[in-house]
């Protein structure tokens, strides 16, 4: 357990005042070059390269490219709650594995699992679901369909 704090601390001692500005830069352009950076968060380009690299290699952050469904032609978003009976976090990997499913999470309440599904249409999205609803030890599912996306942020702890 020692290990995992020494880890933990390490991690937040990345997290300064600075980092998360560095972060927060990144996070509303994540090709901003580290000049820019270094000039918005008082350090030079090298230290802010540094930094970044730092933060990547420690996994407290990444950087990706972000894609709309809706304009790669995937109109139907869904969050699904999945029930299940046995190894949760073998039916989790399992279910992970389709690869319409962006999002798998292990919960407590009334769902065992949450996941997100990506589809092109409602067919697209019943077929997905059948896969889903095969996979050993699934017991049941209950699909809340997005109809509007008011929100989505990635600024947690910046």
């Amino acid at each position: 357990m020692a290990a995992r704090t020494n880890l933990d601390n390490a991690q937040h001692a990345l997290l300064d005042d600075v980092a998360k500005q560095i972060i927060a830069q990144l996070q509303e352009d994540g090709r901003r070059p580290y000049a820019t950076i270094g000039r918005a968060v008082g350090l030079s380009e090298a230290a802010v390269r540094q930094r970044v690299q730092r933060l990547l290699d420690a996994g407290v952050m990444q950087i990706v490219a972000v894609t709309d469904p809706l304009q790669l032609g995937l109109g139907r978003q869904a969050m699904v709650g999945v029930k299940t009976t046995g190894n949760m976090e073998a039916i989790a990997d399992q279910i992970a594995e389709i690869d319409e499913v962006d999002y798998v999470v292990i919960t407590g309440g009334s769902f065992d699992i949450l996941i997100e599904v990506v589809a092109s249409s409602d067919d697209h999205l019943l077929e997905i679901m059948q896969r889903v609803r095969a996979v050993d030890g699934v017991t049941g599912a209950e699909i809340f369909v997005y109809l509007k996306l008011r929100k989505q942020t990635y600024s947690w702890g910046v």
